[in-house]
């Protein structure tokens, strides 16, 4: 029996450390205090222990098994004050692990009395919660079975027990019940052991859940257990509270719709905005949601001409010919003012505009041995002008020419400052100076004679020709 004693203690040990490292649950431990009571009187009529079923007189002080069970009045030892303390683990699957310490004063025996007999037990038990098959999770009704051991000290005689649990707890809360209990304890020594009742009521307080993000659900339940979520997502959030939880949220910052996988349509045109390339305008699906209102292939947006269907070479517009020269716009690169083919729409000069311009330079005076323009060359200037602008690109060329008197080196670079300064003058009435060239030639191009002072006139000139 003294070896039993021992394996008893040892397995005891060994389900303790496995219980404190099983898988945890929400509020994996819990502990207790209340009160217990002893009874030696229904434990059966044998007189094996250290009480036997009778006294020296033959009075029996026990009774058949489970008499008088509930009679705390005439059996029951109770001691007035916290006499059980206990320490509890969830093991996993609705077990869960205690470790009892009771102590007593036993002052009854039966139905006979006793002096005062100190009561000590060290108790482990393993009980399975029929909460749940009962009430479902969470019923404040939850009745348990369970089976353990211990050792149990009589006036300093010590022995081994074997024990049968029967408890219920009232949950009062969520982590705070009321427990009571009834132990029977089988004594595994014939001769000293004490086969015994014990009863306990008391309260208990369950502890130890973690809840990492703080949302209320321990991290055990909770999906997201570093984020604060909700219960209804199994503890993940719905930041944008569209009733999509983020993880399953395209768009988790802008409500949306489920079929949209939580993105917004907000021109509702069935395209979903992260797709959609004109949001809050209704399009088409193959335009990636932005319109096309002429349905030429191009969206509005990009369209020059929305409303009239036209090819996208041409911008969306349709082809057109506003001059009437027979060169479509969009290959008129003078789409308003009637050209030829040749030039791509744009007039071209010919000898009767140069002829033109011509007689309008031959008009241009320059003061006395200088290449300063003479304001009643002004008129002739803006005429020149005028023309040069309505071939818009064409490119000019403008020449210097002097009569033959003074160096050959003077006259160069008088007729080149002359060419110039009509050039910049040109320039300041809007004509391009990218379109216009000059250079002075001296008195090397004559086209009359110097002998002559009229010739001579001819001579200082000034002459437009077309760049080619």
């Amino acid at each position: 029996m003294k070896h039993l004693n021992s394996i008893l203690v040892a397995a005891l040990l060994i389900i303790g450390v496995g219980a404190a490292n099983a898988q945890d649950e929400n509020n994996p431990w819990a502990v207790g205090a209340g009160m217990n009571a002893v009874d030696v009187f229904p434990v059966g009529i044998e007189d094996e222990g250290r009480f036997p079923a009778r006294s020296a007189d033959f009075q029996e002080i026990k009774g058949e098994f489970g008499d008088e069970y509930f009679n705390a009045n005439d059996h029951w030892n109770i001691l007035p004050s916290v006499s059980r303390v206990s320490v509890g683990r969830y093991i996993g699957s609705g077990f869960s692990f205690t470790g009892v310490g009771t102590i007593n004063k036993i002052n009854k025996l039966g139905d006979t009395r006793a002096d005062d007999l100190t009561y000590y037990g060290l108790d482990g038990e393993i009980k399975y919660s029929l909460r749940d098959l009962i009430n479902g999770p969470g019923g404040w009704f939850d009745p348990s079975l369970g089976v353990g051991g211990g050792y149990t000290w009589i006036d300093d005689i010590g022995f081994g027990t074997a024990n049968g649990i029967a408890n219920v707890r009232f949950w009062l809360g969520e982590n705070f019940a009321f427990d009571v209990q009834s132990t029977y304890k089988h004594a595994f020594e014939d001769t000293y052991g004490v086969k015994h009742f014990q009863h306990s009521a008391g309260f208990m307080f369950k502890f130890g859940g973690k809840d990492t993000d703080g949302d209320g659900i321990y991290d055990v339940d909770d999906e997201c257990p570093e984020t604060p979520g909700l219960p209804e997502f199994n503890g993940c959030p719905d930041t944008d509270g569209d009733g999509i939880e983020d993880r399953n949220d395209a768009c988790p910052n802008t409500p949306g719709l489920a079929e949209f996988n939580g993105c917004p349509d907000t021109d509702g045109d069935g395209i979903p905005d992260p797709q959609d390339a004109c949001p809050t305008v209704a399009g088409l699906a193959s335009m990636n949601g932005c319109p096309d209102a002429d349905g030429d292939g191009i969206t509005d947006a990009e369209d020059a001409c929305p409303n009239e269907a036209g090819p996208k070479a041409n911008n969306g517009c349709p082809y057109q010919d506003r001059d009437g020269d027979g060169v479509l716009d969009k290959d008129d690169e003078c789409p308003d003012v009637p050209g030829t083919v040749a030039n791509n729409g744009c007039p071209e000069v010919t000898i009767e505009i140069i002829n033109q311009l011509n007689e309008y330079s031959k008009t241009i005076l320059f003061d006395y041995d200088k290449a300063t323009i003479r304001q009643e060359s002004y008129s002739a200037l803006q005429s020149i002008s005028d023309i040069m602008k309505e071939y818009s690109t064409a490119n000019f060329h403008i020449e210097g020419h002097t009569d033959d008197r003074g160096r050959d080196a003077y006259n160069m670079d008088l007729s080149k400052r002359r060419a110039a300064s009509v050039r910049e003058y040109l320039t300041t009435k809007g004509i391009p100076s990218n379109r216009l060239t000059s250079e002075g030639y001296g008195e090397s191009r004559p086209i009359a004679t110097n002998k002559t002072a009229a010739g001579r006139q001819q001579n200082r000139r000034v002459e437009i020709s077309l760049k080619k």
